[in-house]
């Protein structure tokens, strides 16, 4: 399991520009379609716990994933493979590019690659949130929609209201706790 766990996450860390976000779709791709590790739920769960953990996205959905794969030896496996690649890029990047950086090669293959990168960060994001609405039974519900509109107030509130981002995610700990123990206690 070392040795796949390494190669998949290495594929991943190698052909993934604009950082843990924007490696979600190929995680998700590989993990849940092709190997089959985890399902679309636990994908979902697995992006909560790896935002709420500090570090790395990328290096947290590789600590899970290889922990539930494999153990230790997933996680060594899993981690190495994700971080391996940006290591070796970062290096090889900072060793010519200050001899580099004023080509206008340079400078256009860097503007060309931001567009990709929102639309690779922006994919999953479309992704959950259609998993997060799956309506029951064709019932239209507030309830299906609450994760939606939770999202966008609190963006707006981050964007827009400027309130810091720490703020926004202690409040809807707190809101969703209470909504816990309202809907256990009815």
């Amino acid at each position: 399991m070392f040795f796949q766990l390494f190669w998949t996450y290495l594929k991943i860390g190698t052909f993934t520009l604009g950082g843990g976000y924007a490696m979600l779709p190929l995680i998700q791709r590989e993990v849940v379609d092709r190997q089959g590790w985890i399902d679309e739920e636990e994908f979902l769960n697995m992006i909560a716990l790896a935002q709420a953990a500090p570090g790395l996205i990328a290096v947290n959905s590789a600590i899970f994933i290889g922990w539930r794969i494999g153990g230790w030896r997933g996680v060594c496996g899993a981690v190495l493979g994700a971080v391996l690649p940006s290591f070796l890029i970062i290096l090889a990047i900072a060793m010519v590019f200050s001899d580099w950086k004023e080509l206008p090669a340079v400078e256009a293959a860097f503007k060309g690659i931001r567009p990709a990168v929102v639309a690779l960060i922006a994919a999953p994001l479309v992704k959950m949130a259609k998993s997060a609405l799956k309506i029951k039974n064709s019932k239209l519900k507030i309830q299906n929609y609450l994760p939606l509109l939770v999202s966008l107030a609190a963006a707006l509130l981050i964007w827009l209201g400027g309130v810091n981002p720490v703020w926004v995610i202690l409040i809807t700990i707190v809101c969703s706790i209470c909504s816990c123990f309202f809907r256990s206690s009815r």
